[in-house]
């Protein structure tokens, strides 16, 4: 089994729904876990109504700190927003293999509750892309520079 540790700043939204897409997409192969540099604590809701949306379960997601997972094996960590990249992560056992898929946060978006709810969409359909785009890869006999360069270039995917 693969392990993947999503990284955003706050573990509230877009780590939260890239958590809940690999661990449906990649079943029985890949455990993903999610944290935050500064986790604000708790869940957007509209990051679990968007799973709901899109038929994936929305329970068991909490907003924690990455300092959670520091003494846990990890294979591979994906930051998913830009102040995520530009830190500093701890160090993890093992050395996994560290990639970058900026989105843009849908938090900020504003109008009405079918145009907050369409942003959320756009963000998840690009991390949907990018995680079936991880999940195609045969990450168990890639060598860690073969596959450090693939993440790098499936987190180039635009919206």
């Amino acid at each position: 089994m693969t392990t993947v540790l999503i990284l955003c700043t706050g573990n509230s939204c877009r780590s939260v729904m890239a958590e809940g897409l690999l661990n449906h997409w990649g079943r029985g192969r890949f455990k993903a876990v999610s944290a935050g540099s500064f986790p604000t604590g708790q869940v957007n809701p509209m990051s679990l109504q968007t799973l709901a949306r899109h038929g994936l379960p929305t329970d068991g997601y909490s907003s924690k700190s990455w300092n959670e997972f520091t003494d846990q094996q990890i294979n591979i960590v994906i930051t998913v927003c830009d102040a995520a990249a530009g830190e500093s992560c701890p160090l993890f056992p093992g050395g996994p293999v560290k990639a970058h898929w900026g989105v843009p946060d849908p938090v900020h978006a504003e109008g009405t509750a079918e145009e907050v709810a369409a942003v959320f969409d756009r963000v998840y359909s690009q991390l949907e892309r990018r995680v079936k785009a991880l999940v195609a890869l045969p990450v168990e006999t890639m060598p860690q520079n073969e596959l450090a360069a693939a993440l790098a270039s499936i987190g180039k995917d635009e919206l």
